[in-house]
């Protein structure tokens, strides 16, 4: 393989002079190099053609036990020296320190077609950051995090891509649960591919320490090369900057909210600069309409992470990051006056998403009640998100109320529970809807199509990801091609897999891996 390498991050940036991989404090550094452990018998089991694509590589490369070898960690790329970067961050809530990449690797930065991407390995071994933990991954977060990366891409969400899901060929210990119970599973490494992997967490650290000189030469690098259109060296760039990673964080919730996604960690270690999607831990989709839902096992007291709250959410944590920038600016004023524009600007995006999902492409000053009425009534009883907004596009203007709500019947997972009170509430409610698609002036054809564009037929639904990984862990690897190849197109209608466009079965009610999910992997 011919990969032009452009390691500008850490050409650009300090390096932590300390060389050996040892768990450890860094100081007045950016990373430290590292070298990837070597797995003993690296097996490709699946990657993206369109990353691999994206990245110069051709369909021959990919078949090549090079391929294999380099996004395993076994051999290294021609002139790339590897590294880990030091951030610190905030975890449900609480300052943690320094934490860093420990068990993230990046291979290098590779430019193709005037573009720069990162290559970062996830479980390719221990680093400085590593703290208590082996630094390797199982092959079940492996492929829910190769799976969701591609699928979130191809439903319009800012993401991370993945480029390869490959077996290292080791065993690797893990309590799942954290009941004591640890067991042996296979060992994999995930190739990352973004951009950059920048984070809030790493402004946080060198705020915390207090290195305001490094703080500055990341900013100014975050800058130059990832907001171009911020003019630097100015008395405003810091200030643009904030307001530029508020925007994107603020566009990257919208969507999240808009396809049913949640991360489950939030923390400000996991949350790009750039506003992607990035570190696929215990992530979760909604299957029936609860904004308390968490997936997150470590979570499920507080719920801090639940879907109805992964807006403030984000707004804490851009009050975090702009504590991190206070020593650039040197004025609190400029940064509290995008902080409270937040809410506001995220609640008018929000609507406007929520329209769009109803087919409205005109705004009417009773759109915001006939939103509210739809969310509450989505939690009467248990009905699938999913379906019911893609069932939705079905409806034309002239229809009956009671033939308007036949058409998402299919959306309730217990339609006699539909009665009384709750059917009631369901036809005020279509009365409504029905009165106010009479005002637009789009045919039934164009709000279908309209609609359809956001409202996806497929998502990777959880018990997916784990029919996936029971099949692989038997060295069955033709789920993850047929979800993969799924998940590429969710707003078509692909009859061929009609059988994805279903309910959580009841099995999946409560089992590990399609309910809730740990942060072990």
């Amino acid at each position: 393989m011919k990969l032009k390498i452009n390691n500008r991050f850490s050409t650009e940036l300090p390096a932590d002079t300390d060389k050996t991989n040892v768990t450890r404090q860094v100081k007045n550094a950016c990373f430290s190099y590292v070298t990837p452990r070597i797995p003993s018998k690296p097996t490709l089991i699946h990657f993206s053609e369109e990353v691999a694509a994206m990245l110069g590589i051709s369909s021959e490369e990919t078949q090549s036990a090079e391929f294999t070898n380099v996004f395993s960690g076994k051999e290294l790329l021609p002139d790339s020296r590897p590294y880990s970067m030091s951030y610190a961050g905030h975890q449900f809530g609480n300052w943690a320190g320094q934490l860093g990449d420990g068990r993230a690797i990046i291979l290098a930065e590779v430019e193709h077609q005037k573009q720069v991407y990162t290559l970062q390995l996830k479980g390719a071994g221990m680093t400085p950051y590593s703290r208590r933990a082996d630094g390797l991954a199982v092959l079940r977060s492996s492929i829910r995090e190769h799976l969701c990366s591609e699928s979130m891409f191809h439903l319009g969400v800012p993401t991370t891509r993945s480029l390869s899901l490959i077996l290292t060929g080791d065993q690797v210990l893990r309590d799942v649960m954290y009941d004591g119970n640890p067991a042996y599973e296979k060992g994999a490494v995930v190739c990352r591919v973004a951009p950059s992997f920048i984070r809030f967490g790493n402004f946080e650290l060198f705020s915390s320490q207090n290195d305001l000189k490094t703080l500055k030469t990341l900013a100014d690098f975050t800058i130059k090369y990832h907001f171009p259109e911020i003019k630097e060296n100015t008395p405003t760039s810091y200030v643009d900057f904030f307001q530029a990673v508020a925007n994107k964080t603020r566009e990257m919730i919208v969507h999240w909210q808009r396809v049913g996604f949640v991360h489950g960690v939030m923390n400000t270690d996991n949350m790009s600069i750039l506003g992607l999607t990035i570190d696929y831990g215990p992530y979760g989709w909604l299957e029936d309409y609860n904004p308390n839902w968490t997936p997150n096992t470590t979570d499920r007291e507080n719920r801090r992470y639940r879907f109805g709250n992964q807006a403030e959410i984000a707004l804490w944590n851009l009050y975090q990051l702009a504590n991190a920038l206070y020593p650039l600016i040197k004025e609190a004023a400029p940064l509290e006056s995008i902080l409270q524009a937040f809410q506001a600007q995220y609640e008018s995006d929000y609507l406007n998403m929520m329209r769009n999902k109803l087919g409205l492409s005109s705004a009417e000053e009773q759109d915001n009640q006939l939103i509210h009425m739809l969310t509450e009534n989505l939690q009467l009883t248990e009905t699938d998100m999913t379906i019911f907004f893609r069932k939705l596009s079905l409806i034309k203007k002239e229809e009956s109320v009671e033939d308007a709500f036949e058409l998402v019947k299919e959306s309730f997972y217990k339609i006699e529970e539909v009665a009384d009170k709750t059917e009631d509430s369901w036809m005020y409610w279509f009365t409504q809807y029905l009165n106010r698609l009479q005002q637009e002036s789009s045919s039934d054809t164009d709000r279908k199509v309209a609609m359809d564009k956001v409202n996806p037929k497929y998502v990777l639904r959880n018990y997916m990801s784990q029919l996936a990984i029971e099949a692989a862990e038997k060295e069955d690897y033709s789920l993850i091609e047929e979800l993969h190849l799924l998940l590429k197109n969710p707003y078509q209608e692909q009859d061929e897999y009609q059988k994805w466009f279903a309910k959580r079965p009841d099995w999946a009610r409560e089992k590990i891996g399609s309910s809730m999910l740990s942060c072990s992997s």
